[in-house]
């Protein structure tokens, strides 16, 4: 039987007289049935306790016909009197609902003694009204099936009362009106109402209860939010004339705004226009938006001295951030720049260059980049490229330095290209260990930055179905269609198992007689290689390859490492993913093919893989560029980023590399050469223009013996067995990266930026050199250690990638990853995958990195398109790509940078964080103009001298 059935559970008269008279007065308030929309026959209910309720099976309209297929449960109209003994009854359950038969009408046709007439909210008009013509109250539960009826007079008939058979005993036995008379009177009848009354309306309550595992406020559940727009959507599409004002109301009402701005914008966007392609669907910026802001004159919670001292530091901070980013010309945030020119400070004198020509993108150009018709590579004539300068350089002190001749190369006849020394480097590093370390700078950092985080949850409170329906405005565009970029991730496993299985399993099958390993100065064919190993390829799984991270990696970087071997053979991982080999890298050029392939055929995610440069011999660069254009590998999805190794402890213990300059020789003077003279290596020259910036790898967790000051050894004598510390390493890296972009800007050609593994395991100094160094990093996980640290990585708005699936399986395990904490504060943060190979098993690892993260931190629409725009933003994509990606606008500051046709979020998020952002700058300026930026006295274990060229 299709018809539902109503269940109430049986109470038995002792227990429930009992439990009344011990109650307070608590019920709900007594009301007339008319105003519930159940009215009934004054010959049949007389009292207020001739309840009548009604419990459909099947939908009214079946019942107003007579055709409804299951019983009805009725409440006799006439209940025993409590004069009568209770003793008698007291075993037996109490019914309060009997069956009708399906004979039984309960909508007649006619008006019979009673007069009455079955009506439902949908009735007509005719039937809203009584006898008497007044028209009856409106029934609050129209939303149900709920009978607005006078009883039948069938219930009442002169014949005297009938015996109801029920089909199913409800809630208990079977009890005809012979055990209870239908003219007794009770004096509990005002209980028996409201009892019906209480439990009618909490059904009522219960069954519209909404499933989602949190509240919405009642005025504005997604339920009818989803309507008022169907209903506005429905309302212009069948093209009514209506008065502008009124369809100007109806969406005014649909987006809740209030303000007479909003309303006035409303009024200047409402001009109907052709659908004319991108062109034409512009959006209006959402201007007005719930804003929570702190009163009063100390806004911080500390002292005013506290705050005073601690805005110094900070200050201090961010200028020597300044000083190195500008200098080495990597980008710098520009409203932290401009909020420290406020304070009258000389801006760092960088030299002055022209401005590398760019055509310009329109406002209304398409989000597709244009694609050219000639592959990179294919312009191989050095004939074709820039001609020599005839300069020479040299490397002194770990430093290259570039001279106007490559002859008698002295001092007079150097070029003047920037770089901040060794002490002054050492000096700022001191700076910063003493800073963070300072324990009021540490509280007001803190409190800042769980401050960060409630005003987050506030914005979210008040603001989160704004973004949405902003977000639902946009035509097309949705987290699937807006530019993702993979902004971590390293080019020996940007491929899943599965990949790799299908490839060498391919691989045997094609190319099984083809010389690909020199063993003992005999060549080893790929079938003699796996006959070596006692391997078909039938024999080849996924779990047989064994590259997958497991519980047995965690916080052992050895292991995992080891994981890069197929099988557990080295020589595999040389064959299949390694570009300098037998076969000059022509598998792994192969498969990263079709991992940019896949990249192409989803359009919107792009990568930028890591190549390693080891430093050990002086032909890595032109070895590795001739393997990228001789097997073409390039793609209009992927950018290069050139990764280091910290291995010189290895290579020395090997007696491969004398000294650390050397390996410093190896890995920048061939790019100093081919900057001065692109002809003398055509391959590395075109390979360049694809590479966007150097990363530093290893394990961080290593122990480190040396700690980095004046007396450390320079790389020309540093021969020691102990591994550099990691700022010596930034610190040298750094200082050649930014020699080399002076001299290949002077060229024309574009510069590099410094982006480290940074921050996830090890000592908190590393985060010091990346603040200081670099213009994004890789991890940060360290950050949630180090208030101070993470306070100014939000100020100066440096990009951090975070990889929570890599964390997980090697230092931290993914609920105590902090990205929803930095993205809550502020920080530019972004999802990248690290090592699909070992990490992931889907073909688009990325989508698996965002779809994890949005399922275990319940990130929304707009959090996961705001992570989104974060790593297109931190990416290393030439500013054209960008304009085309985020809007022309895009390099701009607050809302207008944002353009939500393309990166789908909302104007509301983006100038939350620029108001945000400069509310907090604006906070410790503030403070600092109150005196001059002093040096702070030893005593307070802080160095803060003035920067040379400023005040």
């Amino acid at each position: 039987m299709a018809s539902a059935v109503a269940v109430f559970h049986r109470i038995s008269y002792r227990k429930l007289v009992s439990w009344l008279l011990g109650q307070p007065r608590r019920m709900a308030p007594s009301r007339s049935w008319g105003s519930l929309g159940l009215p009934c026959s004054s010959s049949l209910c007389s009292t207020p306790a001739d309840l009548l309720l009604l419990l459909l099976p099947g939908r009214r309209s079946q019942l107003c016909r007579g055709a409804s297929p299951g019983p009805v449960w009725v409440l006799p109209p006439h209940c025993p009197t409590m004069r009568q003994s209770l003793s008698s009854r007291a075993s037996a359950p109490l019914s309060l609902f009997w069956p009708l038969r399906s004979s039984d009408s309960l909508c007649s046709s006619s008006n019979g003694s009673t007069g009455g007439k079955m009506s439902s909210s949908s009735s007509t008009s005719s039937s809203n009204s009584d006898g008497q013509g007044k028209p009856k109250p409106k029934s609050p539960f129209h939303k149900r099936g709920s009978l607005q009826s006078t009883t039948s007079p069938d219930l009442s008939g002169v014949s005297g009362p009938k015996t109801l058979k029920p089909q199913r005993s409800l809630p208990g036995t079977p009890v005809s009106l012979t055990h209870y008379p239908i003219d007794l009177r009770t004096s509990m009848e005002e209980k028996y109402k409201e009892i019906a009354e209480e439990l009618f309306t909490r059904s009522m309550a219960e069954s519209e209860m909404r499933s989602a595992p949190y509240e919405f406020p009642e005025d504005s559940p997604i339920e009818q939010l989803e309507e008022r727009r169907h209903r506005l959507e429905r309302q212009i599409s069948q093209d009514i004339k209506l008065e502008p004002e009124i369809l100007l109301r109806a969406k005014q009402d649909f987006m809740k705004i209030d303000s007479a701005a909003d309303l006035e914008l409303m009024k200047e966007a409402s001009v109907d226009t052709v659908d004319d392609g991108f062109k034409e669907r512009e959006m209006p910026m959402e201007r007005e938006y719930q804003r929570v802001s702190i009163s009063g004159e100390e806004k911080c919670g500390v002292p005013f001295t506290d705050l005073v001292d601690a805005a110094k530091c900070v200050v201090k901070a961010l200028f020597i951030r300044e000083k190195y980013i500008k200098r080495s010309m990597q980008s710098f945030c520009k409203t932290t720049a401009h909020s420290l020119q406020d304070l009258g400070m000389k801006p760092v004198d960088v030299g002055v260059y022209d401005d590398i020509p760019e055509t310009p993108v329109d406002a209304d150009a398409p989000v597709h980049p244009p694609v050219s018709d000639t592959h990179p590579y294919d312009n191989q004539d050095p004939k074709n490229m820039p001609a020599d300068t005839g300069y020479g350089c040299k490397m002194v002190d770990g430093v290259v330095h570039v001279y106007t001749k490559k002859v008698n190369m002295d001092k007079s006849s150097e070029l003047d290209l920037l770089y901040p020394d060794l002490k002054e480097y050492i000096a700022d590093m001191n700076v910063m260990m003493a800073l963070i370390i300072n324990g009021p700078v540490k509280s007001f950092c803190y409190r800042r930055l769980q401050y960060l985080s409630s005003k987050y949850q506030m914005h979210i409170l008040l603001n989160e179905m704004k973004e949405l329906a902003a977000q639902k405005k946009v035509p097309h565009r949705d987290f699937y269609n807006i530019r993702k970029v993979d902004t971590h991730i390293h080019a020996s496993s940007c491929m899943n198992q599965k990949h790799l299985l299908r490839f060498i399993k391919r691989a045997m099958k094609k190319y099984p007689e083809e010389i690909v390993h020199i063993e003992r100065g005999r060549g080893q064919t790929l079938k003699e290689v796996f006959e070596s190993m006692n391997l078909t390829a039938f024999d080849l799984s996924v779990d047989t390859l064994d590259m997958h991270a497991d519980r047995n990696t965690f916080h052992r970087f050895d292991k995992f490492n080891a994981k890069y071997n197929p099988i557990g053979e080295s020589i595999l991982r040389e064959i299949f993913i390694k570009t300098d080999n037998h076969i000059e890298g022509k598998y792994f050029a192969h498969i990263v093919k079709e991992v940019m392939a896949d990249l192409e055929e989803s359009k919107y995610q792009n990568s930028e893989l890591r190549l390693s440069i080891y430093g050990r011999s002086r032909d890595e660069w032109d070895k590795l560029a001739q393997w990228a254009v001789k097997h073409r590998v390039y793609s209009d999805n992927v950018r290069w980023l050139v990764q280091v190794p910290r291995l010189f402890d290895v290579y020395h213990t090997k007696k491969q590399l004398a000294n650390f300059q050397e390996m410093l020789e190896n890995i920048f003077m061939p790019l100093f050469e081919v900057s001065i003279d692109p002809r003398s290596h055509p391959e590395l020259h075109l390979f360049l223009q694809h590479v966007v910036g150097f990363d530093s790898v290893d394990d961080e967790s290593k122990p480190e013996h040396h700690i980095f000051n004046l007396d450390s050894p320079l790389p020309a004598n540093w021969t020691e067995e102990d591994n550099p510390p990691y700022s010596y390493y930034l610190y040298y890296t750094y200082a050649n990266m930014t020699v080399l972009n002076h001299l290949r800007r002077r060229r024309g050609f574009h510069t590099f930026v410094l982006r480290p593994h940074c921050g996830e395991a090890g000592p908190i100094h590393h985060l010091v050199s990346g603040f200081m160094l670099s213009e994004n990093i890789s991890h940060g996980l360290l950050l949630r250690k180090a208030p101070v640290l993470q306070y100014l990585y939000y100020l100066a708005q440096i990009g951090i990638a975070m990889s929570p699936l890599s964390n997980n399986s090697l230092f931290l395990s993914y609920h105590r990853n902090p990205l929803m904490e930095y993205l809550s504060r502020g920080l530019m943060v972004s999802l990248s995958t690290d090592d699909p190979l070992q990490f992931h098993f889907t073909k688009e690892p990325l989508m698996e990195e965002y779809s994890i993260a949005a399922q275990v931190w319940k990130l929304s629409s707009c959090d996961m398109c705001e992570l989104a725009r974060n790593s297109v933003l931190m990416s290393g994509f030439s500013h054209k790509a960008k304009s085309y990606w985020l809007g022309p606008s895009y390099s701009r500051e607050g809302p207008e940078s944002n353009d939500i046709r393309r990166t789908n979020v909302p104007d509301i998020r983006v100038a939350y964080r620029s108001e945000t952002l400069t509310e907090e700058l604006h906070l410790i300026i503030h403070a600092v103009r109150t005196e001059e930026l002093d040096a702070i006295d030893e005593e307070d274990s802080l160095t803060m001298g003035p920067l040379p060229g400023q005040r």
